[in-house]
């Protein structure tokens, strides 16, 4: 049994958990299916891997940026996050086995029902929020049934995990099917239910083709706008300057004395934005270029492993499409939600703490999804609606998690948020033993929508061949008569 989950903790901790390798593994298996020759392959696999951690260093760039601007503001704010006894850190030493397990099996449980059933449609393939889902799960399954064992926690959470992997990417298709028409990849991220709500709440707002936001009309003085990086440098170095002119001047020095002891704090403020612009393109540059590789190669998987299928990728895969409304839903969100900050800390209520990292990818992609139902109206929608879920579920959450990780809160996602009073709601009726019905209830409930989806999809099928069927009658009727002259 020890070697079991020895195996299991391995994988999860160094092929899921480390996503430029699973990937390249991914592309590489499915080259060699697809019969590619060897330098092909191999070429193939190191360029999709090379793409992913080139995506991360873009990451990492404006994410140190994103760090230092969340503090700048904060202290310019005059706000401190709230205290917490136990912290995310104690909470994965004690249970990070756990959650490296419930990867695992999660994962080969969701690779199991998208094999079995082809209206799954989506292998879920954004590794690091594996990590984050499987974390969540674990610390509310923890709130409701303390006193559960470690191979409990395992088998409720991997049910339920796999069968949020398996769902989430299919709410998410009919609006992905406007983003990406030819439906290459899937969208899998937990940002998810904002990006849903955005697209069903811009209906009304107008039209993309009138007022999409990467056709915006500009007065020619503004038209370097149209440029992402040059639009992303000018905003959040103008947000960075009102920031440093704002906080407590010895904050930003000592911030500013991390990066070079000589610097003025105005100037670092100004570098801080113009890294913020280049995290952005060396991330876009890293998407296209594994998107490149994994895409064709995931061909060989559909085709002779899980047929039908198709990944379901990060949130930046989609940023490509429209980089305009991205940066509109990143400041519409930090916008709104440090209106919610100070009207909190007015109130009394709840000291938030800027997400910056959340209000970037969230608002982004709810945005991005807003602009393809409404354009720019729907882009700003998408940011608004960020922040407010950000910024309540923040405040209403952090109690939840009070004796696990209460970080969970403040470094969440909407999905999070939703799972977590998901399993919360049910608290008075598992508890104990009946935790157990955790994973019984999704995964019924997974296999049941999946049955319906392939019955609908057949049913499609079925309508489209019928009315397909007078044509070829006729073409079949001309042939005979043209054979008899």
């Amino acid at each position: 049994m020890d070697i079991v989950k020895d195996i299991l903790t391995f994988l999860a901790d160094n092929v899921f958990g480390q996503v430029p390798i699973l990937i390249g593994l991914i592309t590489l298996a499915g080259l060699l299916l697809q019969r590619k020759r060897l330098e092909d392959t191999l070429a193939g696999a190191l360029r999709a891997t090379i793409g992913v951690v080139i995506l991360f260093i873009g990451v990492d760039v404006f994410v140190g940026g994103l760090t230092s601007f969340q503090t700048v503001l904060a202290n310019a704010m005059g706000t401190e996050p709230p205290k917490a006894k136990n912290t995310l850190t104690g909470f994965l030493a004690e249970q990070g086995g756990t959650v490296a397990l419930v990867i695992t099996v999660a994962f080969l449980v969701h690779v199991l029902i998208v094999r079995l059933f082809p209206a799954a449609r989506y292998l879920y393939l954004t590794g690091h929020l594996m990590f984050w889902i499987s974390t969540v799960t674990v610390a509310s399954l923890v709130t409701i049934a303390p006193d559960a064992d470690q191979l409990t926690l395992v088998l409720c959470g991997a049910g339920f995990v796999a069968s949020y992997w398996t769902l989430q990417p299919l709410w998410m298709r009919p609006l992905m099917r406007r983003v990406m028409p030819d439906d290459r990849f899937g969208y899998a991220h937990t940002s998810s239910l904002a990006c849903l709500v955005t697209g069903l709440a811009a209906r009304p707002l107008g039209d993309r083709e009138k007022h999409d936001t990467e056709k915006l009309k500009l007065p020619r003085q503004l038209s370097f706008f149209k440029d992402i990086n040059v639009s992303t440098a000018l905003v959040i170095s103008a947000i960075m300057l009102v920031a440093v002119a704002l906080a407590d001047q010895a904050v930003v020095t000592k911030l500013a004395a991390e990066m070079d002891p000589k610097l003025s704090p105005w100037v670092w403020g100004l570098l801080v934005g113009l890294r913020f612009a280049g995290g952005i393109a060396i991330l876009l540059f890293g998407v296209r270029m594994f998107l490149a590789e994994i895409v064709p190669a995931f061909k060989g998987l559909s085709d002779k492993v899980i047929p039908g299928t198709r990944p379901a990728l990060d949130a930046p895969t989609v940023f490509p499409v429209a980089p305009t409304a991205v940066m509109l839903g990143f400041v519409s969100a930090t916008a709104v939600f440090l209106a919610c900050l100070g009207v909190f800390a007015a109130a009394g209520w709840f000291t938030l703490a800027p997400p910056m990292i959340m209000l970037f990818f969230v608002g982004g992609a709810a945005a991005l999804f807003g602009n393809v139902v409404a354009g720019w109206r729907g882009a700003v929608l998408g940011g608004v609606l960020t922040g407010l879920i950000l910024a309540i579920g923040q405040a209403v959450t952090w109690g939840m998690y009070e004796s696990t990780a209460p970080e969970l809160a403040t470094l969440a996602d909407p999905d999070w948020y939703a799972i977590a009073w998901l399993l919360k709601g049910l608290d008075p009726v598992v508890g104990g033993a009946s935790v157990w019905a955790v994973p019984v209830v999704a995964l019924a409930a997974t296999v049941a929508t999946l049955l319906v989806l392939g019955r609908r999809e057949k049913a499609r099928a079925t309508l489209e061949d019928t009315r397909q069927e007078p044509g070829k009658r006729a073409a079949t009727g001309e042939d005979a008569a043209k054979g008899k002259a």
